[in-house]
């Protein structure tokens, strides 16, 4: 082992060829088209990263790749990655102007929102070719100072990523699926006593007795105890 150790040539596997002049060349470099990079993004006139649709995010991986090579290359001309993002920049320009007068084409672009929560249960996972992960939903609504689905009347996954919570008022909330990890946790696929039960899967909320039982709506059978607490602001 320590002959191993020996025998590698640690400058040349951390520094290599770099010499002080290149060095500051890099700095140089970097420093521009971080700058070109941020100029870029101020002129799509979005806030955050969370405002940003699929389309904005692959605009920003090919500029991401533009800027990247002449960061550190020699062999890689600063003025080449401004002819990529001057490109990229057209046609952004012109994508969004097409989709800003045509309906079909922006739906093409940006997708269509949708409906993940309907009536207290969710309904997206009745769809097998989602990709909708619920425990990050779970998280998204905890955020939210949600405690179950029979607080949310609807709720609606937006083009940008972002969450629309519609809540019913607090003489309406129904009984739901918990999803306070301790609570949601308690999950089983027998029924220990009688009760109002929510299906893990589906959201659908049931009076039950004892023994197994299987959802009336999704076919499963894992059940949570179901709460029926008003949401607190």
């Amino acid at each position: 082992m320590n002959r191993i150790f020996t025998e590698l040539d640690f400058r040349k596997i951390f520094l290599g060829d770099l010499s002080v002049g290149f060095a500051a060349e890099i700095v140089i470099r970097t420093l521009f088209m971080f700058s070109m990079v941020l100029l870029v993004l101020r002129l799509t006139g979005k806030k955050g990263v969370r405002q940003l649709s699929i389309f904005e995010v692959a605009i920003i991986i090919a500029m991401g790749s533009a800027a990247g090579d002449p960061m550190f290359t020699k062999d890689t001309a600063i003025f080449v990655s401004l002819i990529v993002f001057s490109a990229i920049i057209i046609l952004y320009r012109f994508i969004t102007l097409w989709a800003s007068k045509s309906e079909r084409f922006e739906k093409v672009i940006e997708g269509e929102p949708l409906y993940v929560i309907e009536e207290g249960r969710f309904i997206l996972l009745d769809n097998e070719s989602h990709t909708f992960a619920k425990d990050e939903f779970f998280a998204e609504m905890r955020q939210e100072s949600i405690e179950h689905l029979g607080q949310i009347k609807t709720a609606i996954l937006e083009t940008n990523g972002n969450i629309s919570f519609y809540y019913y008022p607090d003489k309406e909330v129904k009984y739901g699926l918990p999803v306070q990890p301790k609570i949601y946790d308690r999950k089983s696929v027998q029924i220990p006593s009688p009760g109002i039960y929510a299906c893990t899967y589906c959201g659908h909320t049931e009076n039950l007795e004892k023994g197994p039982e299987y959802c009336a709506s999704c076919s499963r059978n894992e059940w949570v105890t179901a709460i029926n607490s008003i949401r607190i602001t």
